[in-house]
């Protein structure tokens, strides 16, 4: 919003909150889509497999035997039961019920934690690129983004020489997302350890670690939570997950945290003063996903594994294109400089990312999303969370777009 539209009536936060790029492009291809257009979309991070029937089948039994009511703010037993199990299972972390809470997906969790604890003047670090709901919400409350670059030379970790130029006093927070959206990349135990190093020498910074896409590992590796690589630095650490991603639920909207038992507190009275309880029935949906076989997810990460080999290959037979390959998550970050002050078939002379983005779409029907969005241009983000079919039409015609170039 600017001063146009954002009358007196409205609070000045709202001058500081943009729609998300991913959203708008989303939004741009379902329109085009309504109007008979043939649009490909690679802009939505969203998992193509149905829910697991069994998680569906809970949710039902759930709604049969009467689990409608009110639930408590904070999560259910049973669900909040399972978070600790899993927890315990996966990242060989203890939590008890009292440092663990269920949200409408992991973005509230964000919310609920930001708006606890951050004040105009606070910073908070993201390495950069960044999901773009990280810096919105941090300005929301008056905080200020500061970023670590993450370079696709590095494979976009986060090094802790990056870290260490990123804080100053008035930092309050550091996000970690690895695997990340919107790059791939990931953390390895080394890697953090090294993060951990930084950390240790200036306590008064926390630490939310968005672990959504852990499951979604590549190449053997093996995704470790920080609080579990420096169990020295728990109670400064958020742990934040949910199940959207690796058990495609996204419509359930149920993410969870463990982290001190303070905090949670706190984000559970703001989270009830705004939603309070999450759907009964998406809970105990979770629950039995949480608690379910782990051959689902293995499943849909051998299929990602297969998509995510062609995407880069055909990325990287296209001239001037450069592509790292993502280690985790479903998206692929390819380099596109090589195209910029080139002009299109349909005679766009391509200045930027958002250009080359806007014009892929309008000449080829295929939406992505620009890297500088990101806070990384000229990039651009591809998900490879869709059909085969799709991916590779996707890719041909990206590929032909680039081949019209002059």
């Amino acid at each position: 919003m600017d001063q146009h539209t954002c009358p007196p009536f409205f609070a000045q936060r709202m001058e500081r909150l943009a729609v998300p790029a991913t959203i708008a492009m989303a939004q741009r291809a379902r329109a085009m889509r309504a109007q008979g257009e043939k649009v490909l979309s690679l802009a939505l991070g969203e998992p193509d497999f149905a829910t697991p029937p069994a998680v569906i089948e809970a949710a039902h039994r759930a709604a049969l035997e009467g689990q409608t009511k009110y639930p408590p703010v904070d999560g259910t037993p049973a669900l909040k039961a399972a978070i600790a199990r899993k927890f315990a299972r996966e990242n060989a972390l203890e939590y008890a019920p009292a440092e663990i809470m269920v949200s409408n997906g992991g973005k509230q969790v964000i919310f609920n934690a930001f708006m606890a604890t951050v004040q105009p003047g606070d910073e908070v670090v993201i390495p950069r690129p960044y999901w773009v709901s990280y810096p919105l919400i941090v300005q929301l409350f008056g905080g200020t983004p500061v970023y670590a670059d993450c370079h696709e030379a590095d494979d976009f970790r986060l090094t802790a020489g990056a870290l260490e130029a990123a804080i100053t006093s008035r930092t309050k927070w550091l996000v970690l997302n690895f695997p990340n959206n919107p790059t791939g990349g990931t953390m390895g135990r080394t890697d953090l350890e090294a993060v951990a190093e930084v950390l240790r020498r200036h306590p008064h910074v926390h630490v939310l670690s968005d672990e959504i896409y852990e499951h979604l590992v590549y190449d053997g590796q093996h995704h470790v939570s920080l609080a579990a690589v420096a169990p020295d630095l728990r109670h400064r650490i958020l742990t934040l997950n949910g199940v959207s991603k690796a058990y495609a639920m996204t419509g359930w909207r149920v993410g969870y945290v463990g982290g001190p038992e303070a905090l949670i507190r706190a984000m559970t009275a703001i989270q009830g003063s705004a939603t309070s309880g999450i759907c009964s029935i998406a809970q105990a949906a979770a629950a039995a996903a949480l608690d379910g076989p782990p051959d689902v997810i293995a499943h849909m990460c051998a299929v990602y594994a297969r998509r995510r080999e062609m995407m880069v290959s055909t990325l990287r037979a296209i001239p001037g294109v450069t592509c790292a390959m993502p280690h985790g998550a479903f998206y692929a970050y390819p380099g596109i400089a090589g195209c910029m002050g080139r002009v299109t078939e349909g005679g766009q002379t391509l200045k930027t990312d958002e250009d080359f983005a806007i014009a892929l779409l309008n000449e080829q029907k295929v939406a992505v999303v620009h890297g500088s969005a990101f806070g990384q241009g000229p990039y651009l983000r591809l998900s490879y969370a869709t059909s085969d079919d799709v991916l590779k039409e996707a890719c041909a015609r990206l590929a032909r777009f680039v081949d019209g170039l002059r």
